[in-house]
């Protein structure tokens, strides 16, 4: 079990290249292969939640350390906590259904693309799993590489230009980071007498920097962070890359790439920076409510289905991003559910319009209408995502967004009720146009392209069986969702700490500060007390 992390990482990457060598006459077995691959590695991950130790969630599990350049502290170290379990898990769910989604929407370079799929389920495993930094940021950039292919090559119309911005923004951004986490690396590196890129470690090294020093982790943190969510005004290379993925690259995309970014808030800012973040807290969370209402705007103007839904995730994440900024348990456990149901509901509803998308070549809601009458499992299916994704209670989008503005409601200290009360309207709208895209393409009268009005067919069985297992994930996450928050409540205290140490201290401070005013105003000692 020491090596199952590494293994689980590895597996697909290798088999993924393995792919790659499957001679020209034999290509069309790729897909079958990829789906085999990535059952077992799905089946690996289910095997390490069964002997993952909840009683202690906090705790880092199946720790696994090799030296890499050891005179650099530099090595291959592996280990999860409830949190990374989670993602991991959603991560190897959502990588099967995406290929088996995927067998009829290719229709030429078949290995090259599952190859890339497979790397990419690597270097996103890579990410959760990594305690070491240099491996953690490898494992960040490796996924830029497979997504910028997936995009440039089975793309849309506008496949170049989308993958080139995809890759420029998260690059720059990233890079920023880097150079924010080598410059932590140095600090450290002086104050410990040797080199160590170990994230524990680091966090301490961090805790050590002056309030000043901590402002300019944290901008480094989120230059690379923010445009990875991706979060206002740096979300733009967002709806062009999910509008012009195939529909396997805006299903990973939404469902866990988007992820990583969040992740890497929650994992390098929350715990290393509580200085910065108490007060930068409000600024960030203003941005993220300006994404909310901003995007939910643009999704009720949109005629593309599938742009209508791209724009939906920025606002999705403006969610994630308040809750986590709250800084407080209710906000950061409802922001780690909202990662997690976000990508189960919206890489559903991606999956449903590229289903429609391979029948009728058209995602345009004026060529598109009463698709309900002719396909009705399709619009059952359509309707219950749509119903996930605004939060309907009962499945699974309903807890992540309660939790996400109770957190921002009762954080006094750091933002308040105002907070979660203007990002409520995003709910409102959120429901607005998703209920007016059903109303155009579920029901009213029968429209399709005229060539394919002959052809119209319902979903077949295999498409069946790629919506019902997350259909069942979200009825189990919005009926019985208590289990998974308990095992991360420890895990999100331990990098809540530091921050709320820092809270409670400038509490403190404040009112020994009114109390200092107080007696200097020359008043009786009775109304001191009082």
């Amino acid at each position: 079990m020491k090596t199952l992390l590494p293994i689980l990482v590895l597996l697909p990457v290798v088999c993924g290249f393995g792919l790659a060598l499957l001679p020209a006459s034999r290509a069309s077995l790729a897909k079958g292969l990829a789906l085999l691959v990535s059952l077992a590695v799905f089946a690996l991950s289910l095997a390490m939640c069964f002997r993952f130790d909840f009683a202690e969630p906090e705790v880092m599990q199946f720790f696994y350390v090799q030296n890499w350049l050891p005179q650099f502290g530099v090595a291959f170290s592996f280990g999860i906590d409830s949190i990374s379990l989670w993602l991991i898990m959603l991560t190897t769910f959502l990588m099967p259904i995406t290929v088996l989604g995927s067998f009829s929407a290719v229709k030429e370079r078949h290995k090259e693309f599952f190859m890339w799929l497979l790397v990419l389920e690597g270097a996103m495993l890579g990410v959760f799993a990594a305690r070491d930094l240099i491996l953690f940021y490898t494992f960040f950039e490796l996924t830029l590489i497979p997504m910028y292919f997936l995009i440039g090559i089975y793309g849309s119309t506008q496949k170049l230009w989308a993958s080139k911005k995809f890759f420029i923004f998260t690059l720059t951004g990233s890079l920023l980071t880097f150079a924010g986490l080598m410059w932590l690396a140095w600090i450290g590196s002086t104050k410990l007498g040797y080199w160590t890129f170990e994230i524990g470690q680091l966090t301490e090294v961090a805790l050590s920097l002056s309030a000043s020093q901590q402002a300019w982790l944290l901008g480094a943190l989120m230059a690379g962070f923010a445009v990875k969510v991706p979060l206002f005004p740096v979300h733009t290379w967002l709806p062009l890359a999910h509008t012009e993925a195939p529909t396997a690259g805006s299903v990973i995309l939404a469902g866990v790439l988007l992820k990583l970014g969040t992740y890497g808030l929650l994992r390098f800012a929350l715990p290393m920076t509580p200085e910065a973040l108490v007060t930068f807290a409000p600024l960030i969370a203003v941005l993220a409510i300006i994404g909310i209402i901003y995007t939910a705007l643009i999704c009720w103007v949109q005629q593309d289905v599938k742009k209508l839904v791209a724009y939906s995730s920025v606002s999705h994440l403006g969610f994630c991003v308040l809750g986590m900024f709250a800084l407080n348990l209710a906000g950061v456990t409802g922001s780690v559910l909202y990662m997690i149901n976000h990508g189960l509901s919206t890489g559903a509803l991606f999956l449903c319009i590229g289903m429609i998308y391979e029948r009728y070549h058209t995602r345009d809601m004026d060529e598109l209408g009463g698709l309900g009458k002719k396909m009705p499992v399709w619009a059952t299916f359509m309707v219950f995502f749509c119903m996930a994704s605004v939060g309907l209670p009962g499945l699974n989008g309903f807890v992540g967004e309660f939790l996400t503005l109770l957190g921002a409601f009762i954080a006094q200290d750091v933002l308040g009720p105002w907070y979660a009360g203007v990002a409520a309207i995003g709910l409102i709208l959120g429901a607005i146009y998703v209920l007016y895209m059903v109303g155009r393409v579920v029901v009213g009268p029968f429209k399709v392209p005229k060539k394919y009005e002959d052809h119209v067919t319902d979903l077949n069985a295999r498409e069946i069986a790629v919506l019902t297992p997350i259909a069942i994930a979200c009825v189990v996450l919005g009926v019985w969702p208590t289990p998974m928050i308990r095992t991360m409540e420890a895990p999100i205290n331990g990098l809540t700490a530091a921050v709320q140490h820092e809270i409670a201290e400038r509490k403190a401070d404040a009112e020994t500060t009114e109390l200092t005013l107080v007696i200097d105003a020359d008043v009786t000692p009775t109304e001191v007390v009082r």
